[in-house]
């Protein structure tokens, strides 16, 4: 099977959020190399670039522009810098097509990143700016052993803890493979000496007895916790907890959701900016805010052998911008709504590009009950409900104050479901949905507030949703200079959806323009 097929199979049975993990897992999502030298020398004294887009990608390529002597100005859509690099807090309001605003009334302090929640290490671009600007982070909880899997088909509707499920799947799967070795059945894959090893490492991996055997026992409670815990005292002996039936969890589906955390995106180290994500886009917008028009919407791209022309809307009021070089950050979905002056193969790309439709809803809650009640610090709980996950805050642990859960990442059909919905109802949804898995939602709900990404003005859409068949097509299309224009961002990498993505392409883009302009200066 293809991997073109295989990915097709997968986002028809499973939904598009289960296509994106199986992008990852294939290498469409990857680690990213480490950022090179730049070496932007050579700039011509007074050429100018005209940067369209003030998000991630659009104020990195500013911000290395200008430093290598580039003359530089950038049109941004909205009021705000950052792009999908977005935080809302209390006395935030947004306004969607359709014309629907939302008030956010967050308690002071209390957040949720629509966008881009997290840092993985291995994103050295984001990383590298991260250290450059000084900007302060601390741990994204990605994985947490005591968070929840929950099926609505399985064990009555009752949310398992993720950590059960882990070891008792881990621990039978070892237990098969150990009576495989018992049976002699890979004598002729391995040497007697290997059988003996593979044998007491699956004991050690998966807690079995000394025949081999998962069972019920101290050590299978060390992993996957205990029925009484030990304490001190005459009343301090633990008692081991009981098994889930093998039969049970093989058909309850719930063992997909424990390989999330070992997919490379979220393995950890994971980081967020201390206060939101927004916090990297203003420390870009500190050192390139001054080189930003605002409530600029790029109308029309033009281009000939001397400079491109970029005709505008400022408030209502026409407008007109010239440079020697542009590089257009805009949204594919955006893009291709604008006419450009670019070869038809550009064109092409541009429009063959189809964006992910995602919803995010942020609950906030009267107390944090799930650490109050239930010990759960940070980290995501599964779900095969529209919803998908529920991740709690990874900071401000114990806080005396209201709380705010990610209650909702929605994607696919289910997404355009939800936003079908006016955005109060698609909170009221998203609290319906959650309170199967945390009944403390009846009493403890306060407000929410949701973003569906379809309907986001200067998006239209979460991500650009890459095929193979259409990368292979046009993917070195759309990111080639032509003639005097190049495109960058999430869409124009090999990491959709990711902020690495936006700056290295960044990066990529504006080291490939300033080559043909120190050759065309020449």
């Amino acid at each position: 099977m293809s991997r073109r097929a295989l990915l097709g199979w997968i986002g028809k049975t499973a939904g598009a959020g289960a296509m994106y993990q199986a992008m990852t897992s294939l290498g469409f999502a990857a680690e990213s190399s480490h950022p090179g030298s730049l070496n932007l020398d050579g700039v011509k004294k007074g050429a100018t670039v005209l940067v369209l887009g003030a998000g991630v990608a659009g104020m990195t390529s500013a911000y290395e522009l200008r430093k290598a002597g580039y003359k530089v100005k950038i049109l941004e859509f909205n009021s705000r810098a950052g792009g999908r690099c977005w935080t809302l807090r209390g006395g935030d309001s947004y306004t969607e097509l359709g014309g629907a605003t939302q008030q956010c009334q967050f308690a002071e302090g209390n957040y949720i990143n629509p966008g881009p929640w997290r840092v993985p290490y291995h994103h050295h671009h984001v990383m590298s700016y991260i250290n450059e600007f000084n900007i302060a982070i601390e741990p994204f909880i990605q994985v947490n052993y005591n968070a929840l899997v929950h099926s609505t088909k399985a064990f009555g509707g009752k949310p398992q803890r993720y950590r059960t499920v882990q070891a008792d799947y881990q621990g039978y799967a070892a237990e098969l493979l150990a009576k495989t070795i018992n049976q002699n059945a890979l004598d002729d894959s391995l040497s007697l000496e290997d059988r003996e090893k593979l044998f007491e490492s699956l004991r050690h991996w998966g807690a079995l007895n000394e025949k081999g055997k998962y069972q019920k026992s101290h050590e299978t409670s060390l992993r996957r916790g205990f029925a009484i815990p030990p304490g001190g005292g005459l009343s301090g002996k633990g008692e081991p907890s009981d098994l889930i039936d093998q039969s049970a969890l093989l058909q309850s589906d719930l063992w997909k959701f424990i390989v999330n955390g070992q997919d490379i995106e979220f393995q950890s180290s994971i980081f967020q900016p201390v206060g939101g994500m927004d916090n990297i886009a203003k420390a870009f917008e500190k050192r390139v805010g001054d080189l930003i028009e605002y409530n600029a919407r790029v109308t029309k791209i033009d281009q000939n052998d001397t400079g491109v022309t970029v005709d505008y809307e400022h408030h209502g009021v026409a407008k007109t911008a010239k440079a020697d070089w542009c590089v257009c950050t805009i949204p594919l979905s955006i893009l291709s709504q604008i006419p450009v002056k670019a070869s038809s193969a550009m064109q092409t790309a541009i429009r063959s590009v189809p964006y992910a439709s995602s919803v995010k809803v942020g609950l906030e809650f009267n107390r944090r009950f799930w650490e109050q009640d239930e010990a759960i610090f940070g980290g995501v709980s599964y779900t095969d409900l529209p919803i998908t996950n529920i991740s709690y805050p990874s900071a401000k642990y114990y806080d005396k104050g209201k709380g705010v859960l990610l209650g909702a990442y929605v994607w696919g059909p289910n997404a355009f479901e939800f936003t079908s919905l006016a955005p109060e109802e698609r909170v009221k949804k998203a609290v319906e949905y959650g309170k199967q898995i945390h009944p403390q939602y009846t009493e403890e709900f306060n407000n929410g507030i949701a973003v569906g990404w379809h309907r986001v003005p200067w998006t239209q859409g979460c991500f650009g949703a890459w095929t193979e068949e259409k990368r292979e097509q046009h993917y070195d299309n759309l990111c080639q200079v032509d003639g005097r224009l190049v495109l960058a961002g999430e869409h124009a990498s090999h990491l959709p959806a990711w902020q690495e993505g936006a700056i290295s392409s960044a990066h990529d883009a504006i080291k490939r323009l300033h080559k043909k302009a120190v050759a065309t200066a020449a």
